[in-house]
């Protein structure tokens, strides 16, 4: 692919990321303009919780792979070019060919699906502002080329630009919950479900995952806070901040996944908790998605709490003004004229009457 070639298709993505409303829908108009610069034959999406780097959404498309599988390849199993790795690190993308020098099966993952004619894989993470939200997999065939280094680099330099459209996706406006209740998921010592309330399966179903899965159980945003809590030794997470997922409904409501480990009986045993997701847990991913930064955050937090410009500037140790030019950015990043704007159209539409930085357990459902 020639630089103008990939310029055009990166301008391509661009204009679809700035008019995304829709992550499924911004995903496959993405994977087709991928297509035609970085050919593949198999593609799979994920959507994560930038807290904690959890799946939250998945579309896969000529590919299936079960929640389980999914949990335990990104999370558990040593492997290269793990998604939130690819994130973190700052690389962004990577070729399983090139970061095994060639050696397909030196890679765990491979090993696991080179039997139903797949080849290399070039997975890509979007990281925008120094957030994950999203990732990508594009899988050929076997014995046909591996991705190059090229392909690799284009990958990575559309990173930005998906991820800000994913984000972008999360500021739909929210609807009311059909239900309130919290469900449950338990999961034996060997992994597999246990048992699943109606309540669970009422909002598993809910959750964007193409094609669906095949149980609640199986879903690979609840495989991934089971495996999450799976791997935590008791102790490890006072605050139970680790094991969580917040995720966006298809009509718009915003749920809680909370992992735990059980007390009693069979080591190993795990539950995940399914409910309305918390005003406090919603916050900091509307605040992130609207691209502010930390002080901004802290500002907007001290703005929802009713506290005037000098009282913002005397807990934050800065001068009146320097919290006003914060200001006009938050009211710049979300689109409003006022304080009262910002708390009432921006904040109060997301479910977010306050604001808490650190809560300290899921709020409607605790396992002893």
């Amino acid at each position: 692919m020639d630089h103008a070639a990939a310029r055009r298709a990166r301008d391509k993505i661009v204009r679809l990321a700035c008019a995304a409303d829709d992550w499924v829908g911004l995903c496959r108009a993405v994977g087709a303009v991928l297509a035609e610069s970085v050919p593949f034959t198999r593609t799979c999406w994920h959507t994560v919780d930038p807290g904690t780097v959890l799946f939250t959404g998945s579309l896969n498309e000529n590919v299936g792979c079960s929640g389980t599988w999914l949990a335990e390849h990104e999370y558990v199993i040593e492997d290269v070019n793990k998604w939130w790795f690819l994130a973190r690190s700052g690389r962004l993308a990577g070729a399983t060919s090139i970061a095994t020098h060639g050696q397909l099966t030196r890679s765990a993952r491979h090993r696991s699906h080179f039997a139903y004619g797949i080849g290399d894989e070039l997975r890509g993470a979007f990281v925008a502002d120094g957030t994950y939200w999203g990732a990508v997999g594009l899988l050929r065939e076997a014995g046909t080329p591996w991705f190059t280094v090229a392909e690799e680099r284009f990958l990575a330099s559309v990173s930005e630009p998906v991820a800000r459209g994913i984000r972008r996706t999360m500021l739909a406006t929210a609807v009311d919950a059909v239900a309130d209740a919290p469900g449950v998921v338990l999961f034996g010592a060997d992994g597999a479900a246990e048992s699943v309330s109606p309540g669970a399966e009422q909002w598993i179903a809910q959750v964007v995952e193409e094609p669906p899965p095949a149980s609640a159980a199986e879903s690979a945003a609840v495989q991934a806070v089971a495996a999450r809590a799976r791997a935590l030794g008791r102790g490890d997470d006072p605050l139970g901040l680790a094991a969580r997922a917040r995720v966006r409904t298809r009509g718009g409501q915003w749920l809680l996944l909370y992992g735990t480990p059980l007390s009693g009986g069979e080591g190993g045993r795990v539950a995940v908790i399914v409910q309305p997701a918390p005003a406090a847990e919603i916050a900091p991913i509307v605040a992130l998605a609207y691209g502010l930064s930390e002080r901004e955050r802290e500002v907007a937090r001290l703005c929802m709490g009713g506290r005037s410009t000098k009282e913002m500037a005397a807990t934050l140790a800065v001068s009146p003004y320097t919290v006003q030019d914060h200001l006009k950015a938050i009211f710049r990043k979300t689109g409003v004229r006022t304080r009262g704007e910002l708390v009432g159209r921006v904040f109060l539409e997301h479910y977010v009457p306050r604001w808490e930085r650190r809560p300290d357990s899921a709020e409607r459902w605790e396992i002893p």
